[in-house]
């Protein structure tokens, strides 16, 4: 199989984004040839401080498929909250509808999750939401939506549930195929695969 573009997206950054199955299969792209992709992929070369703020802030983005105007504002928010600017950043962030749907095992790639919801798949407190932008709230239930349980990937996530743990501070219910939002996340609770002190520096100078 030929690697994606989401694979190259991987390379370029040099870290697993989980934007298709493969990144956590043994066909990932970067496990073969970990090089950053193009003919000058294997030159060594000494980056600048300002070079790995780039790279951390296109880590992010790819991460939780945000543009850039979308990024600027969850960064700005977060500047304005009480608590430290990367902890209140993560939570936010974590709590996005297409996030959750992947994190709760719907779908096994974060690309994936986004289009379910933007295809109308899901109902959070029993409403139809299309953006995978919308945050939820401890309480929220996300259940599938009627008209959408026998589609491929809605059967194809049930027989992975008996596989798959989400998060503590998720919760679901195989018998009902729906999720709930216990409480918010930890930043210790997450993973978190970029150096969120670079990000929240560079755009407190941009």
């Amino acid at each position: 199989m030929i690697p994606t573009k989401k694979c190259k997206i991987c390379r370029s950054t040099g870290q697993k984004i989980g934007l298709n199955e493969r990144c956590m299969g043994h066909k990932c792209a970067l496990d073969r040839r970990r090089v950053r992709p193009g003919q000058h992929g294997k030159r060594m070369k000494v980056i600048s401080q300002y070079a790995r703020e780039l790279i951390e802030k296109q880590k992010i983005k790819y991460y939780y498929l945000l543009k850039e105007k979308q990024l600027r504002q969850y960064i700005e928010r977060a500047q304005k909250s009480e608590e430290p600017a990367p902890n209140a950043l993560v939570k936010e962030l974590e709590r996005k509808l297409d996030n959750i749907v992947y994190l709760l095992g719907f779908s096994p790639s974060k690309t994936g999750a986004h289009q379910l919801v933007a295809h109308g798949h899901f109902l959070v407190n029993g409403k139809r939401i299309k953006s995978g932008n919308h945050l939820v709230q401890v309480g929220d239930v996300i259940k599938v939506r009627p008209g959408s349980a026998d589609i491929k990937p809605i059967k194809d996530a049930k027989e992975r549930f008996g596989k798959y743990t989400p998060p503590v501070w998720l919760k679901m219910d195989q018998q009902t195929v729906t999720g709930t939002v216990v409480r918010m996340p930890e930043i210790e609770e997450v993973q978190i695969p970029f150096n969120l002190g670079l990000i929240i520096d560079f755009y407190s100078r941009h």
